[in-house]
């Protein structure tokens, strides 16, 4: 079978992979973002997909308006593609496009459809608490991931899953999934989905990084890893990067680290949100929020290291009723 393959980010490779270890498939080439300025030194680098097809030996095409490329749209005509396949792609494909190939264009989305359509499916299910979520596979139409389902697989979040993790697991159960959707072409009954149930996972903006210790600490946390490794706070008006967090609350006690259960039961402070109210030694500051108690385990400094919890508060000598958001104290 003949393909050629649409994907840009990470969550694309190992769907790319499990196709060049498939005898049965074919890919004539590869279709991704445009290099793009990445990292501290604003260095033009080429997306994961390129990397690995280029490594490959395949044809890469990366247009920078893919509907405004009749060249492209010629070539990829003139290779007689069995399927087209994509994955995280970044432009939305013409009608032009998806009548081209055989059996249409595949496509795998990291949520269970007809929930969190759009850019950032994984982060929103994670934001929103969801406590299962999984990868679905269908046949594209020119809506934004409304085309029928195929195949789908669910997976159970986990309370330490964020952003990254939880990608990873999705993109590996995609590869195994594509491979099942592409081995049963031509046999599916599509199933159209429900527009009653469909939700949205639109962009992010810079604007979703920004904590606000007035929510719940459990909101907080789906925050913290939903947007991984970007939400913040302020550390003496300096930005502080939440990595890690583990919510101190009755809800989620049985899923945390079994050293961490017994702070659960500690009263609620009567201190204002955004003050740390406990030093757990080993593990980091707790700050009371709008709703429970948050630890933070792994945070960043605006320029420096990750680290520790545990290190920041000796790091920065941090006490008891220091408060986060730019009203911070040392000892």
């Amino acid at each position: 079978m003949k393909v050629v393959y649409f994907g840009t980010p990470e969550f694309a490779l190992a769907p790319l992979q499990r196709l060049l270890e498939t005898a049965t498939y074919q890919v004539l080439g590869v279709v991704t973002q445009p290099d793009r300025r990445r990292g501290r030194g604003s260095q033009l680098s080429p997306s994961p997909v390129k990397a690995l097809a280029l490594n490959h030996g395949l044809a890469v095409w990366q247009p920078e308006r893919l509907r405004r490329d009749p060249e492209l749209a010629a070539t990829l005509r003139s290779l007689a593609a069995d399927v087209f396949v994509v994955v995280a792609y970044g432009q939305i494909l013409p009608q032009s496009l998806l009548e081209i190939p055989r059996y249409g264009c595949i496509n795998i989305h990291g949520s269970l459809l007809p929930k969190y359509r759009g850019a950032a499916p994984i982060q929103w299910a994670l934001y929103h608490g969801e406590r299962e979520t999984g990868v679905t596979t269908m046949l594209m139409d020119a809506g934004m991931d409304t085309g029928p389902m195929l195949l789908k697989r669910k997976v159970s979040i986990q309370l330490g899953d964020n952003a990254a993790t939880l990608s990873t697991k999705l993109s590996h159960i995609g590869a195994g999934l594509l491979l099942e959707t592409l081995q049963q072409l031509g046999q599916f009954h599509p199933e159209p989905q429900n527009e009653a149930e469909a939700t949205y996972a639109p962009l992010i903006q810079k604007s979703d990084y920004a904590i606000d210790w007035g929510r719940s600490a459990l909101a907080l946390h789906n925050q913290v890893r939903a947007f991984y490794p970007h939400a913040y706070t302020q550390w003496q008006d300096t930005p502080l990067k939440l990595l890690q967090t583990w919510p101190l609350v009755p809800e989620v006690a049985a899923e945390l680290p079994e050293p961490l259960q017994p702070f659960v039961g500690a009263p609620e402070a009567s201190s204002a949100p955004s003050t740390v109210v406990e030093l757990i030694k080993g593990w980091g500051p707790v700050v009371q929020t709008g709703k429970g108690r948050l630890l933070l385990s792994q945070v960043q400094l605006s320029g420096r290291k990750a680290q520790s919890g545990w290190d920041f508060v000796n790091g920065m000598r941090l006490a008891i009723a220091t408060q986060f958001g730019g009203m911070s104290s040392l000892l």
